[in-house]
């Protein structure tokens, strides 16, 4: 069974392997060998994935009845800065290429956009891939311009989304 559940420091390790498998995992024919290989040349540390998890809003989904190392199989992730100046932004979506097309992004987004509308945030900004801007698209996010990421000198081409949200009423 699936489960979302806050980031944990116990998975970093995981979260490392499980980006890296998702970009490097991607069809050629959304992104070339090249533009994967700068994106995710390797897995980053876990010290890495741990810092930026640890300072911003942070679910995973885990896989309850796939136990790995003594807990439950890391199959998603989602974060969302709550910094002042980055506020709202979507920083990090990935599947393990083995729970794509199951849905799995789609409960994260849901809910990571929860969290956001109980907290009053007043927009949801992500620079989206290829992949991911139809889940977006399918949310309401609208496109507001192409982006643009250098990794490695590799330009890899995205889309700079937001969404408006809908404030709590007050009761």
């Amino acid at each position: 069974m699936l489960k979302i559940i806050p980031y944990q420091k116990c998975y970093a390790p995981d979260v490392s392997v499980l980006a890296h498998m998702a970009i490097s995992k991607i069809s050629d024919d959304i992104y070339t060998q090249q533009e994967k290989s700068a994106w995710s040349y390797a897995p980053r540390s876990s010290y890495h994935w741990h810092k930026r998890l640890l300072r911003s809003k942070s679910w995973l989904v885990v896989d309850e009845q796939r136990i790995e190392s003594g807990r439950a199989f890391c199959c998603g992730f989602i974060n969302l800065e709550t910094h002042f100046k980055s506020r709202g932004y979507i920083d990090s979506l990935y599947v393990h290429p083995q729970y794509q097309q199951q849905g799995v992004a789609g409960r994260l987004y849901e809910v990571l956009a929860q969290w956001a509308v109980n907290n009053a945030l007043p927009e949801l900004f992500v620079d989206a891939s290829k992949l991911s801007k139809p889940l977006f698209e399918s949310q309401g996010f609208r496109l507001r311009h192409r982006s643009y990421q250098e990794k490695r000198g590799i330009v890899i081409m995205g889309y700079y989304m937001s969404k408006a949200l809908a404030a709590v009423p007050q009761s």
